[in-house]
């Protein structure tokens, strides 16, 4: 086998460099023509993405100067973009948090970003994309110092087998639900299986370096409503966002798909879902008492008015 001379080697990375950057426009002072440089939406991203992320852990993070990190946290600060709160698992600590508007700053830059890499990508072959995604895969592998982002995509082949399995043995672990809730998560993956609208209905997986780590499904209750279902984030994978992000890629299939109104059903006991539905907009509607899965539960109904706006992603 021939080597690459090692001289080669990097100058055929830094002409990639040089390629890649000039396609993405970072070299400019705003990025997308926006009022923010690419660091400061790099700060951006990693606020909306990450839960409890102080200062000086932000800073390592992203390998920046904290006197840097600072100053930029100062502007958010003055353009209401941020807030600073006692941590969740450490009232000590103070965190920042991204308020609506840092929200909706961000969900306009990632969008761009979004709009951008997608130009680039549909000139591209299925066998293309995913030979250019798979290669990116690897190169983050050998270099990046952190664990990969979770990306989102939809079904294939091997999913719903996942779905049931890993929510059934999840329920009875953390909450002892018994085989009564496995058998309705394998009911309701045996029916949308069997025969489901792909224009109106849809399932998705997240994942990390190719492991499904969570799952949604957003389903016809009927021809103005859709229904959530099957939210699961794995344990391991919490802290990361990745429950909001799968109900955030739901909400956008159902009002593209048409839908008027969002329903779903989650018991008493689930607050960090519940919270996640109230910060996506649905209200409790209604409540009942009931014996389920061997458990005397509370279930609840949350209605969401899809009319209303786009959810902040």
């Amino acid at each position: 086998m021939t080597h690459i001379p090692f001289d080669d080697a990097i100058a055929s990375m830094r002409a990639f460099n040089r390629m890649y950057t000039n396609h993405l426009g970072v070299l400019s002072d705003r990025l997308h023509g926006s009022a923010y440089s690419l660091t400061e939406v790099r700060v951006l991203f990693e606020l909306a993405h990450r839960d409890d992320l102080a200062a000086i852990h932000l800073a390592g993070l992203l390998n920046l100067d904290s006197a840097y990190v600072s100053r930029i946290l100062s502007r958010f600060k003055q353009e209401g973009l941020i807030e600073r709160k006692p941590s969740d698992q450490d009232r000590r600590k103070r965190v920042i948090r991204l308020t609506d508007r840092g929200r909706e700053v961000f969900a306009d830059l990632d969008e761009r970003s979004n709009e951008q890499v997608r130009e680039l990508l549909q000139v591209l072959s299925h066998p293309e994309r995913d030979d250019v995604v798979n290669s990116m895969d690897r190169i983050r592998k050998r270099f990046g110092r952190e664990p990969m982002s979770p990306r989102i995509r939809p079904l294939r082949p091997g999913d719903l087998g996942w779905v049931v399995y890993s929510q059934g043995k999840g329920y009875w672990e953390q909450l002892g639900w018994n085989g009564e809730y496995e058998a309705l998560v394998a009911r309701i993956v045996a029916d949308f299986a069997a025969d489901h609208d792909p224009e109106r209905e849809a399932g998705w997986i997240a994942e990390i370096e190719g492991e499904p780590i969570g799952s949604i499904f957003c389903v016809k209750a009927d021809k103005t409503t859709a229904k959530l279902r099957l939210l699961w984030v794995e344990p391991s994978a919490r802290g990361l966002r990745i429950g909001r992000s799968l109900v955030y890629q739901c909400l956008r299939f159902a009002r593209e798909a048409g839908y008027d109104r969002m329903t779903l059903w989650t018991t008493s006991i689930l607050g960090p879902a519940r919270r996640l539905y109230r910060d996506a907009g649905f209200t409790l509607a209604s409540e009942e008492p009931a014996r389920l899965f061997g458990h005397d539960l509370i279930g609840e109904v949350w209605n969401l008015d899809l009319r209303e706006g786009a959810p902040r992603s």
